[in-house]
């Protein structure tokens, strides 16, 4: 399952897991409708897929990747 030509990303949360993000790239980066959360949890992401930090994101988005 990898990654779309960056529509999907993935987020490293502080419990190690990685939850996928879908990236819509017509919104402004700070703000949080950007980032919509699929819900996909993995150990280890696939190895095509960006990886970013829980900090990186809105904080509106980091209450969501905990759901």
């Amino acid at each position: 399952m990898g990654c779309k030509h960056g529509k999907y990303v993935y987020v490293r949360r502080r419990d190690g897991v990685y939850v996928k993000l879908r990236v819509l790239k017509s919104r402004d980066t700070g703000d949080s409708s950007k980032y919509v959360v699929i819900g996909s949890r993995a150990l280890k992401p696939p190895y095509n897929c960006e990886v970013i930090n829980e900090e990186d994101l809105p904080d509106a988005v980091r209450t969501e990747i905990y759901r």
